[in-house]
């Protein structure tokens, strides 16, 4: 059924059942760049205003779509997710990636009383090459470079509340040499269409693009959750992270899968999603700045 959403004009909305009370607003324009739109898909829980998550795809910046959702069992913890399209690399370099999803929070703080969501906290979670763009957005809260001037709502921030990083990198600087030679094979070609060159070539713009490059305590919490036996993304991106949050005094918690890959069912299962679910509730600024690190059965 194709419905005219009011206050959007010409934009069409796909209403669709996706389980028992829930909702999904497919295809909502946030920003148009170049004549080319920004879509986000939004997925609703039963009642409202709900606290609410913007979801970041994967897919080595180069591909993934809005459609893969891996954490829509948040529903059922009463968290809306807005699951957004940003360009790819294929598309644009970086920082393109980041302007587009810091105008997705804005815009959603814009229309939060019509898309029947609470902004008043925001949380952003990604996954893979998501999960570092989830955390580069997080932690960088106010930052003019990455701002950009990407949609309609420059009066709104794009602050997050709490950041959930699932196998992301942190350190585009040193990923390559934490890499196995599986790894530098996917990793190096698509750092190079990222960032428009190896990042040892460009060391300021991957810098820019490194998550422990701005940490500092003011700063929202971070859950990272990562796999031992990642192909992938080494496991050393997410324990430097850690680290670096325990040196800015930023409250971290790193979540280790035995035995788990790039991904999976393991990652997203009911407990897992249960502790991102705990995560996401406590106070934006937790009274303890206390950072942890838990190994957790994992399936490979």
């Amino acid at each position: 059924m194709n419905l005219r959403f009011p206050g959007y004009g010409a934009l069409s909305l796909l209403l669709a059942q996706s389980s028992p009370g829930t909702e999904v607003q497919r295809g909502i324009e946030y920003a148009s760049i170049d004549g080319h739109a920004l879509l986000l898909d939004l997925h609703l829980p039963k009642g409202g205003p709900s606290p609410h998550i913007v979801y970041v795809h994967g897919g080595a910046w180069r591909g993934g779509s809005r459609s893969d959702v891996p954490v829509k069992g948040l529903l059922d913890h009463g968290f809306a997710i807005a699951s957004v399209d940003y360009r790819l690399s294929t598309q644009a370099q970086f920082p393109a990636q980041i302007h587009d999803l810091k105008a997705a929070i804005r815009f959603l703080r814009a229309k939060a009383e019509a898309l029947r969501i609470n902004a008043d906290r925001i949380a952003i979670v990604g996954s893979s090459a998501g999960g570092h763009l989830a955390a580069l957005t997080g932690v960088t809260n106010d930052n003019a470079e990455l701002e950009g001037k990407v949609g309609d709502h420059p009066d709104q921030s794009s602050r997050v509340d709490a950041i959930v990083s699932f196998y992301g990198a942190s350190n585009l600087q040193s990923i390559l040499g934490q890499s196995t030679e599986f790894g530098l094979g996917v990793r190096a070609p698509a750092l190079k269409l990222l960032l428009g060159d190896l990042p040892d070539q460009v060391p300021a713009l991957a810098r820019l693009a490194s998550p422990v490059a701005h940490l500092d305590a003011a700063d929202p919490p971070l859950l990272l959750i990562h796999g031992d036996a990642d192909p992938q993304m080494p496991l050393a991106q997410s324990e430097e992270l850690q680290k670096a949050c325990e040196v800015a005094r930023v409250s971290s918690r790193l979540i280790t899968l035995t035995n788990a890959k790039h991904g999976g069912e393991a990652f997203y299962d009911r407990e897992r999603l249960r502790l991102v679910a705990e995560f996401l509730r406590l106070p934006a600024k937790s009274e303890s700045s206390a950072v942890g690190t838990t190994s957790s059965p994992g399936r490979p």
